[in-house]
């Protein structure tokens, strides 16, 4: 999502048989290969964690491991986070709940509204304030490979704080997960090795942390790109720009949200299409089907790196 106002005109996410509910995910709910490391029992009372959205959800559950029951209030590519009301339900959770993880950056300002009627405030990890970002800038944080480890260790800190004597089995966990995270680590290093000298355009900004990580140019017309950040309809001039840079030689590929709906964006991928230019499709939250954070993000950077040789 570029930001609230604009989405609101081209986001919508219309995967078939997914559902919004709140979901109590436990370690088997993660990547398989942190689910089997550090499964032991945990040597201290359970913490009560509360996600936000599912992109940060996977990877709370992979770290707390059995010292946490976490639940993830958005699960559901079906819904705007930026405009989701919290039931009676989620409400009643984030009374229970001793740690609270939000993305921040106005991702999901529900949350914070959430939190300041209880009483009785739980512990407070904000994705933004943990990697230094400040409002108004790109909130898709789990784009970022640098923000996703700052997070996981933010997660993990705090975890060790509610629980003390856990300490030893959260580190195993932390430790784990890192391990587990390697394909992803190996993905991304690849995608570099391609990506050097290379440009992109971007239909929204959900892949730019990723794309700049990997050492690609943001080659998405000036006009178009400050359309999307105040929250307008690009004008016919800047999609004209965005048509004639994707037939020429400034791009090497064009990045499109298969959650998006609109002209716009549906326009400029059939120009890219036309043009030959390779089209390498993301999602913005987890794609049904994956496995969880790991099997996601690698399937996308491998789609990336075929697509830039």
């Amino acid at each position: 999502m570029m930001n609230p106002s604009y989405e609101r005109l081209m986001l919508l996410r219309p995967l078939i048989g997914l559902g919004l509910a709140s979901c109590l995910v436990f370690v088997a709910c993660g990547d398989s290969s942190v689910s089997k490391a550090s499964s032991g029992t945990c040597p201290s009372t359970k913490v009560a964690v509360v996600v936000t959205v599912d992109q940060w959800g996977d990877i709370v559950s992979d770290l707390a491991g059995s010292c946490g029951v976490v639940t993830t209030i958005i699960k559901s590519s079906s819904v705007d986070p930026h405009e989701y009301e919290p039931t009676a339900g989620d409400n009643a959770t984030f009374t229970k709940a001793q740690l609270v993880v939000i993305n921040g950056l106005d991702y999901d300002p529900w949350a914070n509204k959430a939190i300041d009627t209880l009483s009785k405030k739980p512990m407070l990890i904000n994705g933004g304030e943990v990697v230094g970002r400040k409002e108004g800038d790109n909130p898709h944080l789990w784009y970022g490979p640098e923000y996703v480890y700052q997070v996981a260790d933010a997660v993990t800190a705090a975890l060790k704080q509610l629980s003390p004597s856990a300490a030893a089995y959260l580190d195993e966990r932390h430790q784990s997960w890192k391990v587990a995270m390697k394909p992803y680590d190996d993905a991304v290093a690849a995608a570099k090795l391609k990506a050097m000298g290379k440009t992109f355009g971007a239909t929204e900004s959900v892949f730019d942390y990723m794309a700049s990580a990997v050492g690609l140019t943001n080659a998405t017309p000036q006009g178009y790109q400050n359309a999307a950040s105040n929250g307008s309809d690009p004008a016919p001039g800047d999609v004209n720009d965005f048509e004639s840079a994707l037939r020429s030689t400034k791009m090497n590929v064009l990045i499109y949200n298969t959650q998006t709906e609109g002209a716009v964006p549906a326009q400029l991928r059939k120009v890219a299409d036309t043009a030959k230019l390779p089209v390498v499709e993301v999602t913005e939250t987890v794609k049904p089907g994956s496995k969880g954070f790991v099997d996601w993000q690698v399937k996308q950077l491998e789609s990336l790196t075929q697509a830039l040789r």
